[in-house]
């Protein structure tokens, strides 16, 4: 274990033998590090914070803080859980949980840039990007591999399908749906995440599936539940079923086409 002597391991604190921790950093007690964690300088981790192996935390970012929840209490705090192998930039603010037993929840894989924020109480999957001042609020739910560009600002409730992008200095009201590509003031669909889609291994048929399925649904005039279940006749196949599941299971409703 390799720590700075200017670091602060509060007593308590549960820390791999391969964690390394640079100067002026503290991790309070209560907090678990695991195998091959790496802890730059000026950072903090919290007491609430449950981090798996080889996550990267640069200079100034805080992890488990307090939320931003006027109705906070110390006894209220609950985890902040973090999977393997995330790196989060420079001045990085993840908070703890507050409202749900499992707290806030981060997955594998994730890369936040700099002053990138996730509220209390959000589940973020696995392999998203994150870009500079990309702001999650309080409960949001995010996918695996979605792009948030920067100045991003997801409303608390709402969720991110997989495979979604979202464009600089969006404010995000409502769920997009997976495979989107969203933009505007308030955040609209302009078509599909066709270069992420391409990126992450869908072929052609795959890709013009999840096309005809969002053309029957936005663009018929049908009711929602009878183009839903068009589209399940009609386009079978696992892009498919995730885009009905997202959309049966909101609760903000979703953002409309541009």
């Amino acid at each position: 274990m390799r720590i700075h002597p200017t670091a602060i391991i509060e007593d308590g604190a549960e820390l791999h033998e391969s964690v390394r921790v640079g100067p002026y950093s503290i991790v309070e007690a209560g907090a678990v590090l695991g195998e091959g964690c790496v802890i730059e300088s000026c950072a903090r981790i919290y007491a609430n914070t449950r981090m798996g192996a080889e996550n990267r935390v640069c200079h100034g970012a805080t992890l488990g803080s307090e939320p931003q929840d006027l109705s906070f209490t110390p006894e209220k705090a609950r985890p902040l859980v973090i999977g393997d192998r995330n790196h989060f930039k420079e001045g990085v603010n993840i908070s703890c949980g507050i409202k749900s037993e499992e707290g806030t929840r981060i997955g594998h894989d994730n890369y936040w840039m700099t002053f990138s924020h996730a509220g209390h109480d959000c589940v973020v999957g696995n392999r998203n990007i994150f870009a500079n001042s990309a702001t999650l609020a309080g409960h949001v739910e995010v996918g695996d591999r979605v792009f948030l560009s920067g100045q991003v600002a997801v409303h608390q409730f709402c969720r991110i399908g997989s495979y979604a992008m979202v464009a600089g200095v969006t404010g995000v009201a409502q769920d997009v749906p997976p495979f989107a590509l969203a933009d505007g003031h308030r955040a609209r669909i302009l078509g599909l995440n066709v270069v992420g889609l391409r990126r992450n291994g869908f072929s052609p048929e795959q890709r013009k599936r999840i096309k005809e399925v969002y053309r029957l649904v936005f663009r018929s005039g049908l009711r929602l539940a009878e183009a839903l279940v068009r589209a399940e006749h009609e386009y079978p196949g696992p892009e498919t079923e995730q885009i009905v599941q997202f959309i049966q299971s909101s609760r903000r409703g979703l953002i409309s086409f541009a």
